[in-house]
């Protein structure tokens, strides 16, 4: 489905550009977004880096099958083709409590193991599993307890409602988690992708990891029970600072301002800190295997190079075009009787298509029409209760060389717009 869509969307923006007398916008955001393909791609490194660097210490300690044996029976329930003891299950689990955090950065990371874990369980290389798919429709749905983003932009542009998203977000990603997830069973069991579907496999393919490392101390310098209560200490009094620290604000300031806060800026510090922690205290060589897990985050960031150019060229040619505002005059009228409203429109079109373009479109609108209006509301729940679907499957299935994805796109566009409908629905309840 990505071919179709590539070559109609790419044709359909050069006709249009043609007709609007465009060309000079279109030409040069093709060479733009050809050329911020790249720089994010190169920009992820780091940051791949380093969170599959501490996912392989995490590995190493075992940490990751104590997190699958914990979640088995839901996750068995999901995914039946995955084997408990997996490290795709604990993976997953990261990445969409990540997600659901707000903690973007560190989630893009954990997804890109868990597939590359559930692609060693693929018999047929280049084509997604029925795993992969529902787990990117789960991950596209954008399911969010703290979107720590926007209500940071709110209050940014003066809201005095700035958390008042709470409660929209969480209703209009959980109706998008619960059709991605409906969806991508329904459409498996279609004769259509059944015949598709690669055989499963039992036993995981480990040889593509050449080199390893001893990553287990042969005699640690201290033993396991000091290395405990190191780490109790540090707990402890990371604790008492963090009391200290927001028993002081939380009577000057709004609660859900402070618990913003805390999540966005205070649980990513203690997340590593408990993963190098947990590798010590089981005789991990935390250095050795940080390095050999950061490896895979370079080389997973130079592959994706590719598919992101492909995704992004597109979706820049797309705006540059005038193909967007068109699209919106089209619809509009039909979405203003579901009480959408056309000022919103293009917040619910390019939300699934870029992520940087869907903020900024929502910083306009809430800076133009108020954070706190309705408008204000609706394009705040947009952004906080959906997710970037193209760039999520560019990343992802580039990791791994995906190109036949089956039922991916469709089951990810119907969450997302089951998303945007919800959204739609309960802002008009909460806030006309």
């Amino acid at each position: 489905m990505l071919n179709g869509l590539f070559v109609i969307v790419t044709l359909a923006s050069i006709l249009v550009a043609a007709l609007t007398n465009q060309m000079s916008s279109l030409t040069d955001a093709i060479l733009t977004s050809a050329r911020g393909a790249v720089d994010l791609a190169i920009g992820l490194v780091g940051v791949m880096a380093f969170f599959l660097g501490l996912m392989r210490i995490a590995t190493d300690g075992g940490l990751m099958t104590r997190i699958s044996r914990a979640i088995s029976p839901v996750m068995r329930l999901l995914f039946p083709s995955v084997p408990v003891e997996s490290p795709a299950m604990s993976a997953m689990v990261l990445n969409i409590s990540a997600n659901m955090l707000g903690l973007g950065n560190a989630a893009t990371p954990f997804g890109i193991k868990a597939i590359q874990e559930l692609n060693l369980l693929n018999s047929r290389t280049g084509t997604a599993t029925n795993a992969m798919v529902l787990f990117l429709a789960i991950n596209t749905a954008g399911l969010a307890i703290l979107p720590s983003g926007m209500i940071a932009l709110r209050a940014s542009l003066g809201s005095v409602d700035s958390s008042g998203i709470f409660l929209s977000t969480w209703f209009a990603s959980g109706c998008a988690t619960i059709v991605g997830i409906t969806a991508a069973l329904l459409l498996s069991r279609l004769p259509h992708y059944q015949t598709s579907e690669p055989p499963p496999i039992t036993e995981p393919d480990t040889t593509t990891n050449t080199e390893t490392v001893s990553t287990t101390d042969a005699q640690p310098p201290v033993t396991s029970k000091t290395r405990r209560l190191f780490g109790l200490t540090f707990f402890f009094l990371f604790a008492i600072l963090a009391i200290s620290h927001f028993s002081e604000r939380i009577h000057t300031e709004d609660l859900t301002i402070t618990l913003r806060e805390m999540v966005s800026y205070w649980i990513l510090p203690l997340l590593v800190a408990s993963l190098l922690l947990y590798g010590w205290i089981h005789r991990i060589r935390v250095y050795e295997s940080f390095i050999e897990g950061a490896k895979e985050g370079f080389q997973v960031a130079i592959r994706i190079i590719p598919y992101l150019v492909a995704v992004l060229v597109c979706v820049g040619m797309f705006r540059a075009s005038g193909a967007l505002d068109f699209l919106v005059g089209l619809v509009s009228p039909a979405t203003a009787l579901i009480g959408m409203p056309g000022e919103a429109l293009p917040m619910a079109i390019l939300r699934p298509l870029t992520g940087s373009g869907a903020f900024g479109f929502a910083t306009e609108t809430m800076t133009a029409h108020g954070p706190d209006s309705l408008i204000g509301y609706m394009v705040s729940t947009y952004q906080g209760s959906t997710e970037t679907t193209f760039y999520t499957l560019a990343v992802y299935f580039g990791a791994i060389g995906v190109k036949n994805t089956r039922h991916t796109v469709p089951a990810c566009l119907v969450a997302d717009i089951a998303g945007i409908l919800a959204a739609t629905f309960i802002v008009n309840i909460m806030f006309r």
